[in-house]
């Protein structure tokens, strides 16, 4: 009405009727209670309060742009912010690190921060949405939250060269005589191993545990010195193995083939930078 001065082309601008024009022009009249528009003369023009009215109108169109134009960049631009994961200390420690800094390395703007708990903590941390994302390598019931399957892993034996296990299948009862190394309680190794056990109708109490060591690479350094033998994941240890530092060995009767499973908190709105990581590790990982 302000641009147009009349009635009957602000209608037609509008693809509308002019009394359909008319009728929202006095409504909004009755709201704001003052008059809008001079009708006295030819042509229609704002009163002051019109006037007034008008501009504040264009700036919240202005301003409507504007947000509808930011909202557009943070969906198509540049991935911004900080993404923050954790994970248990086997998918942790060295696949999903890797894989951060391959992600990271595209996209120069986001910041990337792995934690590195106990499958426990990490789900527990993304339930109450500390963490956005979570890899784990057991899935421990929680209301909180959910599990998808996110790449395959293996848990093995693992011991130092020379020792008797080294590259043999061996039975339950040789491990019952030799010092079991393991991770500390809520780990997902640790878990794994305690379900294998038990499907095979021996209990972790039953074996010669001596010493309970926090993260992997912990307790691969107390086999590399000598100290027992540990179940680990295969993917921490690769390069020990390919090295000839550390050797593997097979349990007969132990099947400890595993998924590791990406977590997420119930309900939660994934942020772009968490679906364009999930979708880069697909993508990467075989």
């Amino acid at each position: 009405m302000v641009e147009r001065k009349s009635f009957s082309q602000a209608a037609e601008r509008l693809g509308v009727t002019q009394p359909a024009v008319s009728l929202q022009v006095r409504a909004l009249e009755k709201r704001l209670g003052t008059q809008l528009l001079d009708r006295s003369g030819r042509r229609v023009e704002p009163t002051e309060a019109g006037a007034k009215l008008y501009r504040s109108a264009q700036r919240l169109l202005a301003l409507e742009d504007e947000v509808l134009g930011e909202l557009a960049d943070d969906a198509t631009g540049e991935l911004g912010g900080t993404l923050e994961i954790g994970a248990s200390t086997g998918p942790g420690g060295v696949v999903l690190s890797t894989l951060l800094c391959r992600f990271a390395e595209q996209h120069r703007g986001l910041n990337v921060a792995l934690s590195v708990f106990d499958t426990q903590s990490v789900v527990e941390r993304v339930a109450d949405r500390t963490l956005e994302l979570g890899v784990v390598g057991a899935a421990p019931r929680h209301r909180g939250v959910e599990y998808e399957p996110f790449l395959r892993d293996t848990i093995v034996l693992i011991c130092p060269p020379g020792h008797p296990f080294a590259g043999q299948t061996v039975t339950l009862d040789d491990l019952r005589r030799e010092n079991l190394i393991l991770m500390q309680d809520g780990a997902g190794v640790r878990q794994m191993v305690e379900e294998a056990l038990r499907r095979a109708g021996t209990r972790l109490r039953d074996l010669d545990v001596r010493i309970e060591l926090g993260l992997q690479e912990s307790v691969a350094h107390a086999v590399r010195a000598g100290y027992g033998v540990t179940f680990i994941s295969r993917t921490s240890v690769e390069a020990d193995l390919a090295a000839g530092t550390l050797v593997e060995a097979r349990v007969d009767g132990l099947d400890l083939e595993r998924e590791i499973l990406l977590v997420r908190a119930s309900g939660r709105t994934e942020t772009r930078a968490a679906r364009a990581f999930v979708e880069f590790a697909r993508e990467t990982l075989p």
